[in-house]
């Protein structure tokens, strides 16, 4: 049914390298006036940590998958939680900024190798019934660790921003020893080629990933200058509004992969551009506070169809080079979602109406259009 190792926990550690990745990602986004103290830089100055941890796991992800895979899974994973356990030691006793920064960087690199190959070795060793099933436990536990890093993080900072990488330390020795299922005894390794991830298909499913990514999930800072312009709610009230999309993301992951197992990843995909795009140009007309949580909170829905509909579509797809596809596919949506904050709110501060309307189309219209054409009827 699900993923083998060694029992539950062989089946808990694969399910908590999704966690991990994320949540170290994210947990630096409540406590940037204490880091801008601590390392007497400013808030603004202090939002870099953010960057410097996205940019280098999203050009590495480019890569990434493909070395993992001539590695061997499970060699490179660990490896990689054993850098991710050195990079959050450094953050967490780093004497000065450029210290942590450099450090903050090492994580990034660190789960640019984690997350194409755990989702890898997820598709390889879960029964074709059932693969969507077992990416969106995994997407569920993504969206968690997004979704909580900014909430523990905060609750640490309380105390000393320092004791939240101690933590992640902790649980990336625990993965280190845990690690993933090796490869089976007798089953041929691949050593693909860097070239063989930049498929047409592989690339047509990146284009929708980047729009997934710029167009639904990344857009919660527009819907925050939408909450501030025109409810003027304060950033508590706003920072809670944006996390219903991550909860609801949480709690739906499950079910929409129970979904795609029954109907097809391409159908799903569909179905969640649609259905996303109508929501974001519903977020930009609604005249009430209470339609504009609502239809985020929806779209956290949305974006797991997409989400978990993409990553069935790359594992199930062929090619030996499953952990370079994902991670090509998945650079690409990080891409995406780091791309929307620079070229949406210009828009929006012309028109604000405008500047939910064009990710609504360009989701709506433009990621059914990239999809590649169904290999089988089913899909």
């Amino acid at each position: 049914m699900g993923p083998p190792g060694r029992g539950r926990l062989g089946r808990g550690a694969l399910y908590a390298g999704g966690f991990i990745g994320p949540f170290g990602g994210g947990i630096t986004a409540s406590m940037l006036p204490e880091l801008g103290a601590d390392f007497h830089v400013s808030p603004g100055t202090a939002s870099l940590s953010l960057t410097v941890y996205m940019v280098p796991f999203a050009a590495v992800m480019l890569v990434s998958g493909t070395l993992g895979e001539r590695w061997g899974r499970a060699r490179t994973v660990r490896l990689a939680y054993l850098l991710f356990l050195v990079s959050s030691l450094a953050c967490a006793l780093a004497p000065g900024w450029v210290a942590f920064l450099g450090a903050r960087a090492l994580g990034g690199i660190a789960n640019a190798f984690t997350t194409p190959l755990l989702m890898a070795a997820l598709g390889a060793s879960a029964s074709p019934g059932v693969l969507g099933r077992v990416l969106g436990w995994y997407g569920s536990l993504q969206a968690a660790g997004q979704t909580f890093a900014p909430l523990i993080g905060g609750l640490a900072a309380e105390a000393s921003w320092r004791w939240a990488f101690a933590g992640v330390a902790v649980v990336s020795a625990v993965l280190a020893v845990l690690g993933i299922p090796v490869e089976q005894r007798g089953e041929t390794v691949a050593r693909p080629s860097l070239r063989s991830a930049w498929t047409p298909t592989v690339l047509r499913l990146g284009i929708v990933s980047a729009l997934a990514g710029a167009c639904l999930a990344g857009l919660g800072f527009l819907v925050a200058l939408r909450l501030d312009d025109v409810f003027a709610l304060d950033a508590g009230l706003r920072g809670l509004v944006l996390t219903a999309l991550g909860a609801v993301g949480i709690v739906t992951a499950r079910v929409i992969g129970s979904a795609v197992d029954r109907v097809g990843g391409r159908r799903c995909v569909v179905t969640g551009a649609l259905a996303g795009g109508l929501l974001v140009a519903g977020i930009g007309l609604a005249p009430s506070l209470w339609l504009v949580v609502a239809f985020w909170a929806a779209a956290g829905a949305a974006s797991q169809l997409i989400v978990v509909g993409m990553n069935t579509l790359v594992l199930s797809g062929p090619g030996a080079n499953r952990g370079g596809a994902v991670s090509v596919v998945q650079a690409l949506r990080f891409t995406g979602y780091a791309t929307s904050p620079a070229v949406l709110p210009p828009v929006y501060h012309a028109d604000p109406l405008v500047g939910f309307l064009l990710p609504a189309g360009l989701l709506a219209i433009g990621a059914p259009l990239a999809l590649p054409r169904p290999s089988s009827g089913r899909e």
